[in-house]
């Protein structure tokens, strides 16, 4: 699972001059992800699955022991913190991801990253997403595989899965926001696809035409159904909206996690167990979670403990983020905004506004 920088560095190095960086994205701060929020609606229409379906789909499921590679030395548990998971989407170019992709390029990062924080009562959730052009201090961490990392300074966020793995991620996570992580998930790109693939196509409008080589989506201005090749295209492009950075795509995100969100709801999951079955299938076939979700059991106890928390109201909030001073083409996290974004997520308090404000997009 190793990579090197040397994709993301040049994918950075042609983005659009720094001039064009301050333009501020149609959307901005609210970038929520399809990932954990479509996963708890698949769960929660689990409930009455006959055994022969619940056999298969639990020996779909892969996990890890984060708790085990990660050891003591963690952020204490707070009363105040309520449930925190860290939810990646990872862009491995193997097995089915390798055609997903024309990039040639070998291993895996974290392409998606975000804190889904569910607070005590578990009646509202708030996502943070992690932009993968942030520069980190990941911290020195064992991998699953048992292998010791010393501390790297200045690496960017989404390398720390490729070199260290999960365990990696979770310990690098948690020092920057000083919040321990209940549970870890993760899905890949062919999971992505065979979602939207099984549900039929997501529908999205666009109010500009998209063109991007780089991921192969070409919209016009309008409405369109999406399939899982090109809903994969749609969440993924970076050059053909806003300023070329991980940044622009943001908004894209949000509006197809929406969009996905509304799809699963016409389909009425809950009056069609053949059709849940199907979506879970292909959910659950490239899912992979901490040793503490290891089973479907798990999974759907976890996804029932959290029917209080309405999705269209969930909060999505970008980690603040300024540009660094020394790699334009690199992002850091702005002070002091970051600082009490964490903190009022470890006391299980709203984000404040003034935390909200992103400086890279003007916000």
């Amino acid at each position: 699972m190793s990579h090197t920088l040397t994709d993301s560095g040049a994918r950075g190095a042609r983005r659009a001059a720094p001039d064009r960086r301050k333009k501020k994205p149609k959307r901005k701060r609210r970038t929520g992800r399809w990932i954990a929020i479509g996963l708890v609606l698949v769960l929660l229409a689990l409930g009455g699955t006959a055994w022969w379906m619940y056999h298969s789909l639990n020996s779909n499921l892969n996990n890890v022991d984060i708790d085990k590679a990660l050891g003591d030395d963690r952020p204490e548990k707070l009363p105040t913190s309520g449930q925190n998971i860290l939810v990646l989407g990872s862009d491995s170019r193997a097995g089915a991801n390798s055609a997903l992709d024309g990039a040639k390029v070998s291993g895996a990062r974290s392409d998606t990253a975000l804190v889904v924080h569910i607070p005590q009562g578990r009646s509202r959730a708030t996502a943070v997403s992690i932009p993968r052009d942030t520069l980190v201090t990941r911290p020195a961490c064992t991998t699953t595989s048992g292998r010791s990392l010393p501390q790297a300074q200045r690496v960017m966020f989404n390398s720390v899965y490729s070199t260290g793995g999960p365990a990696c991620v979770v310990k690098t996570v948690e020092k920057i926001s000083g919040i321990r992580m209940d549970h870890y998930m993760e899905i890949d790109f062919a999971g992505f696809k065979g979602l939207v693939d099984a549900i039929g196509g997501v529908t999205v409008t666009v109010d500009k035409p998209i063109h991007d080589k780089s991921s192969g989506l070409d919209l016009e201005a309008g409405t369109h159904k999406l399939n899982g090749t090109e809903s994969l295209a749609f969440v993924r492009t970076r050059h053909g909206v806003g300023d070329g950075s991980d940044l622009g795509r943001i908004g894209l995100q949000q509006q197809f996690m929406l969009a996905l969100l509304s799809e699963i709801k016409k389909q009425d999951l809950l009056g069609s167990p053949t059709k849940t079955y199907k979506i879970a299938d292909k959910l659950t076939s490239s899912l992979t979670t901490d040793s503490g979700l290891d089973s479907l059991t798990s999974l759907a106890d976890f996804g029932r403990s959290m029917q209080g928390v309405d999705p269209n109201t969930m909060e999505t909030i970008m980690l603040p983020v300024a540009y660094d001073k020394q790699d334009p083409n690199r992002v850091v996290a702005a002070e002091p905004q970051a600082h009490d974004l964490w903190k009022a997520l470890r006391a299980g308090e709203p984000v404040p506004e003034s935390a909200k404000k992103s400086p890279a997009t003007g916000g």
